[in-house]
């Protein structure tokens, strides 16, 4: 998962992020039902919600870890929480060795000059083309996510045009009730061309401009 980079500047000026600039316009509905649902079942949605969030950060570091080639220590987790994230791990050990997946770069900061934003991307090389790809832990997919990948598109063919995206963009999913049982707790997502997310998430760069201008005279 790309994380954000601090501090993007572009002479001098400050320039947003490109999860600062998703973050504005975020759909909180799908969350705001979740802790409404834990509650008429008697939960504290704040306790759910932790306990759920070891597991699925567990295992979305272990993927993390092992796509960086880096070891991954286990040592301090609960057996319960190992257990639970084995299984999104394992599904994507067998997804990783069916598509030989690489890094082809990771976790580059990079600017946009034309449009003015900054965001940090990992590039992965997919059965060997070039693709962009990044990570969640999440229950479900969201729109955000494809914006997100589109933005990251943007950067991408503005510094290194002569390196085009040719594999598509890939998601890698955690659920955050991961099972060792449950064969939904890791899913692959891909799609071959995101140029109407890409068109969004123009619109609403502008748009956080603009908010931008109009906070300012109030």
């Amino acid at each position: 998962m790309s994380r954000p980079y601090k501090g993007y500047e572009i002479d001098g000026e400050k320039v947003p992020g490109v999860t600062t600039v998703l973050s504005r316009f975020k759909e909180s509905g799908a969350l705001m039902y979740w802790a409404w649902k834990q509650g008429t079942e008697g939960k504290d949605f704040r306790e759910t919600k932790q306990a759920a969030a070891d597991a699925g950060t567990l295992a979305h570091d272990m993927v993390e870890h092992d796509i960086y080639g880096q070891d991954f220590d286990l040592s301090g987790y609960a057996d319960e929480t190992v257990k639970k994230a084995a299984g999104a791990f394992n599904a994507y050990k067998e997804w990783k060795q069916q598509t030989n997946l690489t890094i082809a770069e990771a976790e580059v900061p990079l600017l946009s000059r034309i449009y003015r934003f900054g965001g940090t991307l990992d590039a992965i090389l997919v059965q060997g083309k070039l693709a962009l790809g990044d990570w969640k832990t999440s229950n479900g997919i969201y729109a955000d996510y494809l914006l997100q990948l589109a933005a990251y598109q943007i950067l991408w063919e503005e510094n290194f045009p002569d390196r085009p995206i040719e594999g598509g963009f890939h998601l890698l999913r955690f659920s955050k009730a991961n099972d060792d049982s449950d064969p939904t707790s890791f899913s692959h997502h891909y799609w071959s061309q995101l140029d109407v997310a890409k068109e969004q998430f123009l619109h609403l760069l502008a748009a956080y401009k603009l908010d931008k201008r109009i906070k300012s005279l109030v």
